[in-house]
């Protein structure tokens, strides 16, 4: 990836001049490889920079002037934007280059990435909160029914219980039971008696 900065050698104006200096001054003091291509004696040069820099770039007239920035095909942009981005510590990501380490563009995305990834972690974090909210819940469920089918299950012994009569009407009736049959034996015994004096007389 070649960055190509377009400039004009034999421009009259001392401010393009002046922008030109800018750019290409500080792509050589930082080791950036770019190619410095001249529009003023190349015409195809000027012809492929005018073709090429976006419409909503170029000026009222329709004609950009240099300095023009690419990478390759792609369009960086113009001396303001360069010089914004300069300001910014963003120049490698403006001209679509990775920073090299220890550049100040460098600490800025290592910040963004741990900022990204602590975000990250805090989302997971909170999902893990959410699932171990739903275990709760699903053991909560599982205690209520337990508890439902054991009620369920104690149910019938009530209505045995209710069935049965209480131990002291069962005790009453064998009781009764127990005078009758004694009183039958009383009955015999008197009867027995009787006939026995009859036949003496």
């Amino acid at each position: 990836m070649v960055i190509k900065v377009f400039v004009a050698t034999s421009s009259g104006s001392t401010a393009i001049k002046k922008k030109q200096q800018e750019v290409v001054g500080f792509l050589e003091a930082n080791k950036i490889d770019f190619q410095q291509m001249d529009i003023a004696g190349d015409e195809d040069n000027r012809k492929w920079m005018r073709e090429n820099v976006p419409g909503e770039k170029k000026p009222q007239n329709g004609i950009p002037l240099p300095p023009q920035i690419f990478n390759e095909e792609r369009y960086c942009g113009d001396f303001e934007s360069f010089f914004s981005a300069k300001e910014e510590n963003i120049i490698y990501s403006f001209l679509g280059l990775a920073p090299p380490p220890g550049t100040k563009e460098t600490e800025k995305s290592d910040a963004t990435e741990e900022k990204s990834d602590a975000t990250e972690e805090k989302s997971e974090a909170t999902e893990d909160k959410s699932d171990s909210k739903d275990e709760n819940s699903d053991a909560t469920n599982e205690t209520e029914a337990h508890t439902e089918a054991k009620a369920d299950e104690g149910a019938p012994e009530e209505a045995q219980s209710d069935q049965t009569p209480p131990e002291g009407q069962q005790e009453g009736e064998e009781e009764h039971a127990a005078t009758g049959e004694e009183e039958e034996k009383q009955g015999e015994g008197e009867e027995k008696e009787e006939m026995e004096e009859q036949e003496e007389s």
